[in-house]
């Protein structure tokens, strides 16, 4: 709604101002409570920047121009977050304050962003605004952010999960455990460039049945992993679903909403990417507590979070089908 009332360059500016002061505020704080206030903080001016850099692009490129540029700031944001995951390990080895300062870099592309970026010409857009969300959009927006909340919860299952998984099948090199995650970055990747390719064959639809089928086999071979090699195929598995994931579940929400209630659905969108992250361990862990408790019951709460994933994924699948039966009519004979 900021950027919406403000302007998504003016918003993009100063979510990466508070985004750098936030970022690197651990670097003088002492007291643990102020630590996690300036990271909520932090998370705010992130899910602001976001927000805003997702809008531009929809405002600035026609549709088949979007979905390219949307892919290529999933592919960047999982390049420069695998590549900075890596500088930040370096620079901890002399101080766990050091790698906070690598938050300061965004303040080297204020001038870039005053310069280059420009906001929309919204007035004409404004004329035509209509004062309320009808069906369809509210269903789109609503399906999207349905979508990145389950999805991410999925993805984050692996994130936070694995090495107590690992861990429990004897698994306790550091050096191995972060393989298995940097495999999964890999994965990520691949997934991401592959998007496209998948999306013209199999459809928005079709991409979305496969990319939770992914995750959800990967779920299961995570559970039931006998061994560190079967926990590595876990996480390609995973990976690659969650490549498609993000791109594919904002494309609806990109071309389907008009220009003046873009930034609102897509900071919708965004609150839910990060709630869907932050829900995950607590979903897990409440799904554990029946079957066991941590860690005992984690491998069988994993299981059933994937039987849940998978019947999604069918119900997606069904649901594609359907429309694209639809929308092709009845077959002359």
């Amino acid at each position: 709604m900021l950027a919406d009332r403000f302007g998504r360059k003016s918003m993009l500016l100063l979510g990466c101002l508070l985004y750098a002061l936030f970022g690197a505020l651990p670097v003088l704080l002492h007291e643990l409570r102020l630590i996690l206030l300036s990271r909520l903080l932090f998370g705010c001016a992130e899910a602001l920047i976001m927000t805003c850099c997702t809008t531009l692009i929809a405002d600035y490129w026609p549709p088949r121009e979007r979905m390219r540029y949307i892919n290529r700031q999933v592919i960047t944001i999982g390049v420069v977050g695998a590549l900075f995951f890596v500088i930040g390990g370096v620079a901890g080895e002399g101080s766990w304050r050091t790698p906070f300062l690598l938050y300061l870099t965004p303040l080297l592309m204020l001038p870039a962003i005053a310069a280059w970026l420009w906001e929309p010409d919204r007035r004409q857009e404004d004329s035509h605004a209509a004062p309320a969300l009808n069906g369809g959009v509210r269903r789109t927006v609503l399906t999207a952010c349905f979508l990145i909340f389950a999805g991410m919860v999925t993805c984050f299952v692996v994130t936070v999960m694995t090495p107590t998984v690992l861990v429990m099948r004897g698994v306790t090199s550091t050096s191995l455990i972060g393989a298995a995650a940097g495999l999964a970055i890999l994965c990520t990747l691949i997934g991401s460039i592959a998007w496209p390719f998948v999306r013209e064959r199999i459809g928005v639809a079709g991409v979305n049945a496969l990319l939770l089928g992914c995750m959800a086999a990967g779920l299961c071979v995570l559970a039931l992993a006998p061994s560190y090699a079967v926990v590595l195929a876990a996480m390609v598995l995973q990976g690659v679903g969650a490549g498609f994931l993000v791109s594919n579940a904002s494309l609806p929400l990109l071309l389907g909403l008009p220009p003046h209630l873009r930034a609102r659905g897509v900071g919708a969108f965004t609150a839910c990417l990060y709630l869907g992250q932050f829900a995950s361990p607590l979903i897990i862990t409440a799904i554990a507590q029946p079957l066991g408790g941590m860690p005992a019951g984690l491998a069988n709460a994993i299981l059933v979070w994937a039987l849940l994933t998978m019947v999604l994924a069918l119900v997606w699948l069904v649901v594609g089908l359907r429309h694209a039966r639809l929308q092709s009519g009845p077959v002359a004979h």
